[in-house]
C-alpha cells in the first residue's frame, strides 16, 4: 500500500506549481504577460494571487525567450550563419533595395 500512496503523490502536481498550459505562440504569451503585469501593478491582488501571477509570469517569460531563441536560430540558418546589421537610410529607417519590406 505504501507504493500506491507514493505513486499518487508523485503524480499530483506540487503545491503552488502552475499547471496552466502555455499559450500556442509568442504573441499570445506576450499579451497574457502584459495582462498579468497590469493586474500586479494595480495593487489589487492578494499576496497569494501575486505569488501565483509571478510564477505564471516567470513561466511566460521563459516561454517567450525559448520562442525568440528558436526564431533566431531559424534566421541564422536562413542567413547562412552570418547575421549582418540592417543597413539604415538617412531617415534612420531600414533601407530596402526593392522598396518592399521583405
Amino acid at each position: 500500500m505504501a507504493k500506491t500512496a507514493s505513486k499518487d503523490t508523485a503524480a499530483a502536481p506540487a503545491e503552488g506549481v502552475d499547471t496552466t498550459p502555455l499559450p500556442e505562440n509568442y504573441e499570445a504569451a506576450q499579451a497574457e504577460l502584459e495582462g498579468l503585469v497590469a493586474r500586479m501593478e494595480s495593487g489589487n491582488l492578494s499576496l497569494e494571487e501575486s505569488l501565483t501571477a509571478y510564477r505564471r509570469g516567470a513561466a511566460l517569460v521563459a516561454f517567450c525567450q525559448q520562442q525568440l531563441e528558436k526564431v533566431e536560430q531559424q534566421v541564422r540558418v536562413l542567413d547562412g550563419e552570418t547575421l549582418k546589421p540592417l543597413p539604415m537610410n538617412s531617415a534612420g529607417t531600414a533601407a530596402t533595395e526593392s522598396g518592399d519590406d521583405l
